[in-house]
């Protein structure tokens, strides 16, 4: 009789998730794994110096891998994503983060996706094909200092938010 075996790929998604929440739990905040992911993996809550949550939060997207795919120079991952991602994350007013787990050095880069796509020279998502290639930044290294900098984009967000929003029931 032949049992079930695990596969590799769950293994490291499970490690990918571990690597991120020791992070998110160092500097204090909770985080909530997503049960059924139509593009988010993991939701973040952050909590003031009284430790009271704080309004908004930060969706992560968490992709795992042993071998990620660099360029010539070593200093860039490239990673592709699809358009139906692109079309939640780009429209989403709160930071969508991508992380890419490298299971094989245990460490993890991360891209502030709308950031990336708003600075890109030219880049329009209606004439964008079925998938885009992003590069990450090897210095882009998810530590706890990477995740307070997502915190504060968020922060940004929300001053630009003040006011301007109208909840007419």
């Amino acid at each position: 009789m032949v049992k079930k075996k695990r596969p590799r790929e769950h293994i490291i998604a499970d490690l990918s998730v571990n690597h991120v929440e020791r992070y998110v739990f160092l500097c204090g905040y909770s985080i909530e794994r997503v049960e059924y992911d139509y593009g988010f993996d993991l939701i973040i809550f952050t909590y003031d110096i009284n430790n009271e949550i704080e309004n908004g939060q930060i969706y992560l997207q968490l992709k795992a891998s042993d071998s990620l795919r660099t360029l010539a120079n070593q200093e860039i991952i490239t990673f592709t994503i699809a358009r139906s991602d692109l079309e939640l994350w780009l429209f989403e007013p709160m930071p969508c983060i991508l992380i890419l787990y490298d299971a094989q050095l245990n460490v993890a880069y991360w891209l502030y996706l709308q950031a990336y796509f708003e600075n890109l020279l030219g880049f329009d998502l209606s004439k964008v094909g079925e998938t885009v290639t992003v590069r990450l930044p090897k210095t882009n290294i998810l530590n706890e200092d990477a995740i307070k900098k997502f915190a504060k984009y968020r922060d940004d967000i929300l001053k630009q938010l003040k006011g301007v929003i109208r909840h007419n029931g």
